[in-house]
C-alpha cells in the first residue's frame, strides 16, 4: 500500500531554514514594508531578500565594485533584478512600450529577455521599486511568482506554423500560470498599498511552507521543443492532429541545476508518462505540482527539487499517487516527434495566414539602441510580440498587407539582419552570471561575444561554419541556459575556467555529459578541434553534432578528470 506521509506531517523546526523562515514570514511578508522605508542602507535587511524572491525580485550588487567598496568601508552598490510573470511571453505593443518607459526611469542596467520567455529589469534602487511595480500593475502585469518556492512563469513553445493550435496552447499556458501562482494578500500590500488581511486560508493550495523549491512547468508544440520540454517539472506536450489540438503527452521530472561538490546532485531528464486531455492540462498541473509540496524534500533544500522526489520515492509510487488524486489512470501517450530545440528566425506564415517574424536578440540582452529601435517598429506595426525561451523576440498577427512595409521598417532601423543572424549564434544560450548574479563564478554573457567569434573560426577550420551546433554557456552550474542539453556547455568554476559538457541532443532529448573539468578558452579549442576535424569528415548526411559524438563512443573517455577548488 502507498505511504501517503509527507514532509508536511514534520515539526516546522524539524525542517531547514528556508522553511522555517517561510512558516513565520506570515505568507511572504516577512519585514519586507518596513525594509523598504529603511533610508540608512540600499539593501533589504536580514532575511526578507529571501522573501522578495517570491515577489519577483533579487537583491544584488555590483560585483565588479565589490572589494573596491569594502577598501573604502563602503557598502555594496546594491540594486534589483525585478523578473515578470508573462505566461508564453506575449505582450502586446502598449505593454511593451510600457515596459520600455519604466526600464527607462528604473533600470540602470536595462532589460533583458529570459530562458524563461519572460522579461528582467537589472539595476533597480530600492526608493524605485514601488513606483516600478505599480507601473508594471498599470500595463497589467505582474511579478508574483516569478521567482521562489513556487510555480515559477509558465512557457509555451512558438510555433507560428500551427498558429490556431498555438493560440489554444498558449491560452491553457495562461490559464496554468493564473492557476498556480500564490494567492497571498502580501504582494498588493506591499506593493501597492492596498490592505489585505492575512489568514490562514490565504494560501488555499501553497499553504504558509510553500514548495520545497522552484516548480516549472512548459506547454511544447511539436515539431519544435524551443522550451526544452525535457528539462521541465512538468512538461506538456502538445499533440494535434489536422491543426486541433486533441490534448498533451506528459512528462515530468525534468531539472537542469546540480551542485558540483554533490555526488548526489544532477541534472535529469523528465520522463513521459502518458496523455491527458486538453481541458485537464491547469487542474492537472496543479496536481502534480502539490504532490511535489507534500513530499518534496524539506529538511535538505540541496535535494528538494521534484526530480530527487521522483527518483526517492519512484516512479509507480507517483504514478500510484497521482491516479489516487485523480481518480483516474493516464491514457497511453501518444506518438510524437521533435526535430530541434531553436528558433525559427525570419518569416514564417502560420495556417491563419497571418505572418510572424522571429528576431535574433543576443543573450537576451536590450541595450538603449535596441530598446528604442523595437519602439520605433511598433509605431507603425499593429500586431503583438512574444519572447521565446531561446532569448529572441517574435513580432506576431502580422497581415499579408503589412509585410512589404514591415520589411522597410526593419531595414531603416537596421533590424532586418536580426532576421537572418549567425547560424552559430542563433543555437547559443548564456545566463546573466556576472557582475551581479550572486551565485555566478565566471563570465557568461559577457563572454558570449568572444566565445562565438573563436567558436566559429575553428568550425570554418573544418567547413563546419553553417551547421548549427547548441551552445550554451552558464557562469555555474545551476540550470538557468539550460546548459545540460545542449550539444556542447560550459558551465562556470571559477574566473575563465568552466567545466565542458558534450553529447546533448540537438532535439533536447539527451543530457550531455562531463567531459572535461576546469577548461579554459585555449584547452577548449584544444580539445575541441579533433572531434569536429573527424565531425567533417566521418558524420552520416544530416548527422549533428551530440548524435556523431554518442554514435561513434567519443564520449565514453574523460580526457581531464573534474578537480575541486
Amino acid at each position: 500500500m502507498i505511504d501517503r506521509s509527507s514532509d508536511l506531517s514534520q515539526p516546522v523546526d524539524a525542517l531547514n531554514e528556508s522553511e522555517q523562515l517561510k512558516a513565520r514570514s506570515r505568507y511572504l511578508r516577512g519585514g519586507i514594508a518596513e525594509g523598504l522605508q529603511d533610508p540608512l542602507t540600499g539593501a533589504v535587511p536580514g532575511d526578507d531578500p529571501l522573501l522578495m524572491k517570491f515577489h519577483g525580485i533579487y537583491q544584488q550588487d555590483d560585483r565588479d565594485r565589490r572589494a573596491d567598496r569594502r577598501r573604502r568601508h563602503l557598502e555594496p552598490i546594491y540594486q534589483f533584478m525585478v523578473r515578470m510573470r508573462i505566461p508564453g511571453g506575449v505582450l502586446d505593443k502598449h505593454q511593451w512600450w510600457g515596459i520600455a518607459e519604466l526600464s527607462r526611469r528604473y533600470a540602470e542596467r536595462g532589460i533583458r529577455i529570459t530562458t524563461r520567455q519572460t522579461v528582467q529589469l537589472h539595476g533597480v534602487r530600492k526608493p524605485h521599486l514601488r513606483a516600478l511595480m505599480q507601473g508594471l500593475r498599470d500595463i497589467g502585469l505582474d511579478t508574483i511568482a516569478a521567482c521562489g518556492d513556487d510555480s515559477r512563469g509558465v512557457v509555451c513553445g512558438t510555433n507560428p506554423f500551427l498558429s490556431r493550435a498555438h493560440q489554444r496552447v498558449a491560452e491553457l499556458a495562461r490559464i496554468t500560470s493564473d492557476r498556480l501562482i500564490p494567492k497571498t494578500g502580501a504582494y498588493p500590500e506591499i506593493w501597492y498599498r492596498e490592505s489585505a488581511p492575512a489568514t490562514h486560508s490565504e494560501e488555499p493550495v501553497y499553504g504558509e511552507l510553500y514548495l520545497p523549491r522552484k516548480f516549472k512547468v512548459g506547454y511544447a508544440i511539436p515539431p519544435v521543443n524551443d522550451i526544452d520540454v525535457y528539462g521541465q517539472d512538468l512538461g506538456l506536450i502538445a499533440v494535434i492532429d489536422n491543426g486541433e489540438l486533441q490534448g498533451f503527452n506528459v512528462c515530468v521530472g525534468g531539472g537542469m541545476g546540480q551542485l558540483d561538490s554533490r555526488e548526489d546532485s544532477y541534472p535529469r531528464l523528465a520522463e513521459e508518462i502518458g496523455f491527458i486531455d486538453a481541458e485537464d492540462a491547469p487542474a492537472f498541473s496543479e496536481t502534480v505540482m502539490t504532490i511535489q509540496r507534500d513530499f518534496g524534500d524539506r529538511k535538505d533544500r540541496h535535494r528538494a527539487r521534484f526530480k530527487y522526489t521522483l527518483d526517492r520515492l519512484g516512479l509507480d509510487w507517483f504514478l500510484d499517487e497521482l491516479a489516487h488524486r485523480r481518480g483516474r489512470d493516464l491514457e497511453p501517450a501518444r506518438p510524437r516527434r521533435f526535430e530541434h530545440n531553436g528558433d525559427r528566425l525570419g518569416w514564417q506564415q502560420g495556417d491563419d495566414g497571418l505572418w510572424h517574424a522571429t528576431l535574433y536578440i543576443e543573450s537576451g540582452r536590450l541595450d538603449d539602441a535596441l530598446r528604442g529601435q523595437i519602439s520605433g517598429l511598433l509605431e507603425q506595426y499593429g500586431g503583438r510580440l512574444r519572447m521565446t525561451t531561446n532569448q529572441n523576440l517574435q513580432l506576431t498577427h502580422i497581415e499579408t498587407h503589412e509585410l512589404e512595409q514591415l520589411q522597410w521598417r526593419l531595414e531603416d532601423l537596421g533590424l532586418a539582419w536580426r532576421l537572418t543572424p549567425d547560424t552559430q549564434a542563433a543555437h547559443t544560450l548564456s545566463c546573466v552570471a556576472l557582475p551581479t548574479c550572486g551565485l555566478a563564478m565566471a563570465e557568461a554573457e559577457r563572454y558570449t561575444p568572444r566565445l562565438l567569434d573563436v567558436f566559429q573560426r575553428l568550425k570554418g577550420q573544418y567547413g563546419l561554419a553553417d551547421v548549427p551546433i547548441t551552445l550554451r554557456l552558464t557562469g555555474c552550474p545551476n540550470g538557468c541556459a539550460r546548459p545540460y542539453l545542449g550539444e556542447i556547455a560550459l558551465t562556470g568554476r571559477a574566473p575563465g575556467l568552466y567545466n565542458l559538457y558534450l553529447g546533448g541532443s540537438f532535439h533536447g532529448d539527451r543530457l550531455a555529459r562531463l567531459y572535461a573539468g576546469n577548461v579554459n578558452e585555449e584547452r577548449f579549442l584544444e580539445l575541441l578541434a579533433p572531434l569536429l576535424e573527424r565531425f567533417a569528415e566521418e558524420r552520416d548526411h544530416g548527422e549533428h553534432f551530440g548524435d556523431f559524438l554518442v554514435r561513434r563512443g567519443l564520449l565514453d573517455d574523460t580526457p581531464v578528470a573534474l578537480t575541486s577548488f
